[in-house]
């Protein structure tokens, strides 16, 4: 049976640090591994307010809002084109409307009518249109002006939401690299086990069953530590996703669990975290905009005023070009629609009340998530004392009991036991360090402060 300390890992680790992606012994011989990037929390929440997907996404819709605000100003601004027309048209004389006659009183042409032409004409003109005044077009620029605001602030959200994830993930990563060290020295304790029970087997003062107990135990401890670091890879590369790294891309982590700012809980004003979330100024915009959209509806049904014109030369067939125009001012005044704006406002009005009903659930959510992160803060504290004292307990115990197995006076059932106490403790240290910085980001969600995560 071969000492556990000599069986290899299926990836090779450096002390406490984690690798997100294997190492230079995971690649094809003669290629080189790309050089690490060492990150910390603070790190990883700036590169994915910058980088994560969604955040691209937001952006591009941003852009979008912003396009739309050039095309809603069109409507306000001249517009001008050009025109060339040569066109050919016969008629029949006997639907001009009145006949030619000449001073005899005999019609020139025959009176049950008659086709002449074609005639040639050819008009080179330029067209101009001005909107001298437009209520709901006016209304129009401003709610698309509202709506860029609204959709940037979804940039912020998106942002927001990527450093909180990122942060979440990374925790879960250095917990993963937490768990494997704590059972690598697990590891170590259940081979000195194994070689005690081995070497008093020798002595004749053991028993055979003393070195199979020692031995299972040593494979559970292995079994846990594959465990560990599947787990630790999946966080790894879960976190490089929400980075939007490259997946050749390795990354070092430049904290431990137990490194990181452990806080305190304290009061929060719950009408701060209101004003800072993202997700609520994001609806605020939501419900400017809805309301400037109804006053752009009805302002619809106010009178409207253009002018317009065009200038160019028109010839016949065969004849010298002439310049002529035409202009005119233009006073439109909406009579009935078939109720289309009444619909138009009332679908409106049905969507502002959407959007306010979601504010206050969101405000509601918004107390609720920060009070929830207090009450986690607070348990995981009083956890984390527990923990460690369970760990203090267990490391008596297990000194007792290897002194006793040592001595002869006992067999190793009860050091296997307390080895086993010592490993849940050890995790539920690990454990509640977790859940103390995952409240810690909770509250800074929250908040709306996930991006000064360090």
């Amino acid at each position: 049976m071969p000492d556990p300390r000599s069986l290899p890992l299926r990836r090779p680790f450096l002390g406490a640090a984690f690798f997100l992606l294997p190492l230079a012994a995971g690649y094809p011989a003669g290629a080189q591994a790309p050089a690490a990037r060492r990150v910390s929390l603070g790190d990883v929440v700036r590169l994915a307010a910058e980088q994560n997907a969604g955040v691209h996404a937001a952006q591009a819709r941003t852009a979008q809002a912003t396009a739309r605000i050039r095309q809603r100003r069109a409507d306000l601004l001249p517009s001008i084109s050009a025109s060339a027309v040569e066109a050919g048209r016969s008629f029949n004389t006997a639907t001009l409307g009145f006949a030619f006659k000449g001073a005899d009183g005999k019609s020139f042409f025959n009176p049950d009518g008659e086709v002449i032409g074609p005639v040639i004409s050819t008009d080179l003109r330029a067209h101009i249109s001005q909107v001298l005044f437009d209520a709901g077009a006016l209304e129009r620029v401003r709610v698309a002006r509202t709506a860029a605001f609204a959709t940037g602030t979804e940039t912020d959200l998106a942002a927001e939401q990527a450093a909180g994830a990122a942060a979440t993930t990374y925790v879960r990563l250095l917990r993963a690299d937490a768990q494997v060290a704590a059972r690598r020295a697990d590891s170590t304790l259940a081979a000195e086990l194994l070689d005690i029970a081995q070497e008093q087997l020798k002595a004749g003062v053991g028993v055979a069953l003393d070195v199979t107990r020692a031995r299972s135990q040593a494979a559970q401890i292995r079994a846990q530590q594959v465990a560990a670091r599947q787990e630790r890879e999946r966080a790894g590369l879960e976190l490089a996703r929400i980075l939007g790294l490259a997946p050749d891309e390795r990354l070092v982590a430049a904290d431990s669990l137990a490194s990181l700012v452990l806080p305190e809980a304290d009061a929060t004003d719950v009408d701060r975290a209101v004003a800072r979330r993202p997700d609520i100024r994001t609806l605020d915009a939501q419900l400017m905009t809805a309301a400037q959209q109804e006053r752009a509806i009805r302002r619809d049904r106010l009178p409207s005023l253009s002018a317009f014109g065009d200038n160019g030369p028109v010839a016949g067939d065969g004849t010298s070009y002439l310049r002529t125009y035409n202009w005119g001012v233009q006073l439109s005044v909406p009579i009935f629609s078939g109720f289309r704006n009444e619909g138009r406002l009332e679908e409106q009005e049905a969507a502002r009340h959407e959007l306010e009903a979601r504010r206050r659930d969101l405000a509601r959510q918004v107390a609720l998530d920060v009070r929830g992160a207090q009450d986690d803060l607070t348990a995981a504290r009083e956890q984390l004392d527990a923990a460690n004292e369970r760990v203090t307990l267990a490391e008596q115990e297990l000194s007792q009991a290897r002194d006793r197995f040592r001595a002869g006076v006992s067999g190793n059932a009860d050091v296997v036991t307390a080895s086993l106490g010592l490993n849940a403790a050890r995790t539920l240290v690990i454990d509640a360090t977790a859940a103390w910085q995952g409240a810690r980001i909770a509250l800074a969600r929250a908040q709306g402060d996930a991006r000064t995560l360090h």
